[in-house]
């Protein structure tokens, strides 16, 4: 079944399943046919001092998840994510539907249609395509960054600083998101016991 053709489920519903998700995530291995040269970029990017700077390693990501063997996939996808920075949302979504019709393993197809679900305030969406994204590559920390930012939309702090804590823990090196766990443990009631 497609993500796409899912029953919406209501956030806070769907929130508590794709943190599962989240969650179990530093146990899970990716998809078959994920590039191996991902697993050598990843071991690099969890070393404390890297031998090159983690940005760097982070672009290598990035352009490995966004490349694909078929050029013109790879055209779509670069036509996608310009129309998406230039606002042009409603260009952007077919193309990315026509990408996960097409290539229903491509995980950035499916973190890109979250991204531009996530921009069109549909949540229910964006969560699904997450999902799909985590299925077959759970090292994506944008997509668990994603997760983490529907969660804070819906006021699920202590769900947003989970899923930004299991990000950190993939790649080490997201200052930002660091200083978003440390601003959310501030405003997180204290209980005692």
């Amino acid at each position: 079944m497609k993500a796409s053709k899912r029953r919406p489920c209501p956030p806070e519903t769907c929130i508590d399943g794709v943190l599962g998700v989240v969650l179990s995530l530093p146990q899970r291995m990716p998809a078959l046919g994920a590039p191996r040269r991902l697993e050598a970029l990843f071991r690099e990017l969890a070393k404390g001092v890297p031998s090159q700077s983690p940005e760097d390693i982070e672009d290598l990501i990035w352009s490995v998840w966004i490349s694909h063997p078929d050029a013109d996939a790879e055209g779509t996808m670069v036509a996608a994510v310009e129309a998406m920075a230039a606002g042009a949302l409603d260009l952007a979504k077919p193309l990315l539907e026509g990408l996960t019709d097409a290539f229903p393993d491509w995980a950035e197809a499916w973190n890109k249609r979250a991204t531009l679900a996530f921009l069109e305030r549909n949540d229910e969406e964006a969560l699904a395509f997450i999902e799909r994204t985590l299925s077959l590559e759970p090292r994506h920390f944008g997509a668990v960054a994603g997760f983490a930012q529907i969660c804070l939309r819906h006021d699920r702090m202590r769900e947003a600083r989970a899923a930004f804590q299991v990000a950190l823990g993939i790649n080490p090196h997201l200052d930002g998101l660091r200083e978003m766990i440390q601003e959310l443990a501030g405003c997180m009631p204290r209980t005692l016991h």
